[in-house]
């Protein structure tokens, strides 16, 4: 049947199991907008705030349900808005497809009014990208681009499309989507064995598991293996929740904010198998000294992470629960007692400092925790709160946490939030953020209450740039350059005039009382909590040091220096 390019790309959508769009109309796209505005019955169109808003809604989507993130955007700025979104989706490989709408074909590179080459912009922040200039082209492209976003490591795709084209009428023939197949051909059995004779040979083994792990939906792959091999794990930012951070062999995050046990027990380990991770500056601090000890095993769907920064001893190349399940078929139970219990031991000694009844970041998550029993969806935007959410909250299963790792986007979290929610509309959905984060997203609050979203909103406001004043503190003599934020602003207010309740906390007593009464009311909800200024996050590794260097706030203090 003969269709316009607008009714092609929503029967594609269709097509795809598309059944959530998040975006912002303009000039260039209406034609895709007035063909949505019929399809409402089918397709549920969210109307963000700001372009940026609605790519980090779809990025936040697919992080917790594994389904692709669509988000539209108009041409020009409507376009350039979606990029920091993509970006964050590119560096954490989360599958997003990008629908953007450009000038029409004719007036393509003559500056014409709204025109950016939104191709060319995007180039190296997705995995692949399109200009469709031509309607007989477009189902097919769009089919494509669905394929490509979620096969082997996921990532996002844009697909730019001129004016007229949406305009445009060509034969239809509706399609079912490509199978997405997991990546096997690539598992050797010789690498396999290889593995298997790397562990045998072990007698203090650490697995080490990263954000791969959830994407392959690999975490009974991975409990099986982690109890057959007995070996201590710790994961990334981007791992939370892989392996069940309740478990006794879990020991916490690896890196610059991660645990001593998990730092010590790295270092000291004789084989570090890595596991869907791609060992990130974050993760690995000093990389000439970093498991300087240990022989480096890594299960990894892209090969181009392998050697990429720490240099491996062997490799599984191929979809980690597959790999998984190869080897645990193979792999006899062993027993390394002795190791466990000294990472046990350092566990003991080094614990994470509890911060009782104080009003902290730390006290906050730890009773947001026991508030949820630990089942809620948690998303953070970036900087120290981030950092309590990783450390203090115990993640338990896969996509219970959605944060920009790679890509650090402050601004990141009520949009993620949102598209957590929508996705998973069952689930308590908590966005952890700082106030400066705050200021860079708080828009979208007005589009949680446009809709009746209900998420909760935690504020750490400490009046300033808390992870950057840490630096300033910690590595650049108390030089406080332009991370205060004293001012006027008040958050309850502007939540309230958004249409959010709204709650300002400055006694510890005041937490649990007001986390319980927001989740009753399953409205959107803004709780800001006032922390001091001077707050650190730790452990820290100082930049470049190597992670056995880790120090507490206890170690500075031990040294004579103040923090």
């Amino acid at each position: 049947m003969q269709l316009t390019g607008s009714q092609i790309i929503i029967e594609c959508l269709k097509e795809q199991g598309v059944d959530t769009v998040f975006g912002y109309p303009g000039g260039a796209i209406l034609n895709v907008y007035d063909e949505l505005y019929k399809h409402t019955d089918e397709i549920t169109h969210y109307l963000t705030s700001h372009e940026q808003g609605a790519s980090h809604a779809a990025d936040g989507y697919a992080r917790s349900t594994g389904k692709v993130g669509v988000c539209m955007a108009t041409s020009g700025p409507g376009a350039t808005n979606l990029v920091t979104g993509i970006a964050t989706a590119h560096m954490d490989s989360v599958p997003v497809v990008a629908i953007t709408a450009n000038v029409g074909k004719s007036l393509l590179g003559k500056d014409s009014f709204q025109e950016v080459d939104i191709v060319g912009v995007t180039m190296p922040i997705t995995k692949h990208n399109y200009i469709v200039s031509d309607v007989e082209k477009l189902a097919d492209t769009l089919r494509e681009a669905f394929y490509v976003a979620q096969s082997g490591r996921p990532g996002p795709v844009l697909v730019d499309i001129t004016k007229d084209v949406t305009a445009n009428k060509t034969e239809y023939t509706r399609k079912d989507p490509k199978p997405i197949e997991r990546v096997t051909e690539t598992i050797k059995d010789s690498d396999i064995d290889k593995a298997l004779s790397l562990i045998k040979k072990s007698k203090k083994p650490y697995i080490f598991v990263g954000g791969g792990a959830v994407i392959a939906d690999a975490s009974e792959e991975l409990k099986e293996f982690v109890h057959k091999v007995d070996a201590p794990v710790c994961d990334s930012l981007m791992g939370k929740g892989a392996f069940d951070g309740t478990d006794s062999l879990y020991s916490g995050m690896l890196g610059m904010h991660g645990t001593k046990a998990s730092n010590l027990g790295v270092t000291e380990c004789d084989l570090l198998i890595a596991i869907g991770t791609r060992f990130s500056d974050r993760v690995i601090g000093n990389a000439k000294k970093f498991a300087k000890n240990a022989k480096v095993l890594q299960f990894d769907v892209d090969p181009a992470e392998v050697n990429k920064n720490i240099r491996t001893t062997a490799s599984v190349i191929g979809d980690v629960k597959e790999i998984l399940s190869r080897i645990n078929e193979k792999l006899p139970q062993y027993n390394h007692e002795e190791w466990i219990a000294h990472i046990e031991d350092i566990k003991t000694k080094h614990p994470l400092k509890k911060h009782d009844n104080e009003m902290s970041g730390p006290f906050i998550m730890e009773k947001l925790y026991e508030v949820t029993n630990g089942e809620a969806l948690i998303t953070t935007d970036v900087g120290q709160h981030q950092m309590w959410a990783a450390q203090y909250y115990k993640y338990s299963k896969p996509r219970t946490f959605m944060s920009s790792g790679g890509a650090g986007t402050m601004g990141y979290g009520v949009g993620a939030a949102i598209g957590t929610k929508v996705g998973n509309k069952d689930k308590v959905v908590v966005n952890i953020a700082g106030d400066g984060c705050f200021r860079m997203n708080m828009n979208e609050i007005a589009t949680a209450t446009r809709y009746n979203i209900p998420i909760i909103e935690i504020v750490m406001n400490n009046h300033v740039l808390g992870m950057v004043r840490q630096w300033q503190t910690l590595f650049y003599g108390e030089r406080y350059s332009y991370t205060t934020l004293n001012d006027q602003v008040d958050f309850v207010k502007l939540s309230e005039a958004m249409g959010a309740k709204a709650y300002r906390i400055t006694k510890p007593e005041e937490v649990e009382p007001t986390l319980r009464e927001a989740i009753s009311l399953n409205i959107p909800v803004v709780i800001e909590c006032c922390i001091d200024q001077d707050e650190k996050v730790f452990p820290m590794v100082a930049p470049n040091a190597p992670i056995s260097e880790a120090f507490s706030e206890e170690d500075l203090e031990a040294k004579g220096l103040d923090c």
